[in-house]
């Protein structure tokens, strides 16, 4: 069921963006966003605390058969591990991708901001186990990393790395662009 407030499935709360101008909604800019980043960043928690972990990624968005969007992030990783024990322990992560950055000038220090454009969620890693399914994932990976690259995974390379699934639960886009450029690019600031 779709909770009115913030069309989240029941149960679940997400707080709405405080500045609703900076929110991305449009499923094309969003999947730019995917595009133009190149590094997630993976938020976890363990017995030694919290942990952040920038890795390269591969993705894939499709809307199901009953029209809910599903963003599946792919990575990598090496077998063992500080991360591969938390993701074992604890599957439900939170995740970020920015990029677009630049230093918006202000006329005084607290007028000073910084433009970007970002994704922010939360969802469950899946370790890949069948062959098939991390041939998938690694493909989908260089396909966003290095598309223009011939790449062929051998048995024994697929084997030693671990592969994950990122299935995000819920996510939200969001932007700040340097107001002034804006103007200049358009003419107007509407």
């Amino acid at each position: 069921m779709v909770n009115k407030d913030n069309g989240q499935e029941k149960g679940t709360v997400y707080r709405t963006m405080r500045l609703k101008k900076r929110e991305v909604t449009q499923r094309e800019e969003l999947r730019q966003i995917l595009e133009e980043c190149k590094v997630v960043r993976i938020g976890t928690s363990d017995e030694e605390g919290m942990l952040i972990v920038p890795l390269n990624y591969g993705y894939e968005w499709k809307t199901d058969a009953e029209g809910k969007e599903k963003l599946q992030i792919y990575f990598h990783s090496a077998r063992d591990g500080r991360k591969v024990e938390a993701f074992a322990k604890n599957p439900k992560v939170a995740f970020e991708l920015d990029c677009a950055g630049s230093v918006i000038r202000g006329d005084y220090a607290c007028a000073y901001s910084f433009a970007y454009r970002s994704i922010m969620g939360n969802g469950t890693v899946r370790l890949l186990e069948k062959r098939e399914e991390k041939q998938k994932a690694l493909d989908q990976i260089m396909c966003h990393m290095a598309p223009d690259a011939k790449v062929k995974f051998e048995d024994a390379m697929i084997e030693r790395v671990n592969v994950y699934c990122l299935e995000a639960e819920h996510f939200t886009g969001k932007m700040r662009q340097d107001e002034r450029e804006r103007k200049n690019d358009t003419g107007s600031t509407n």
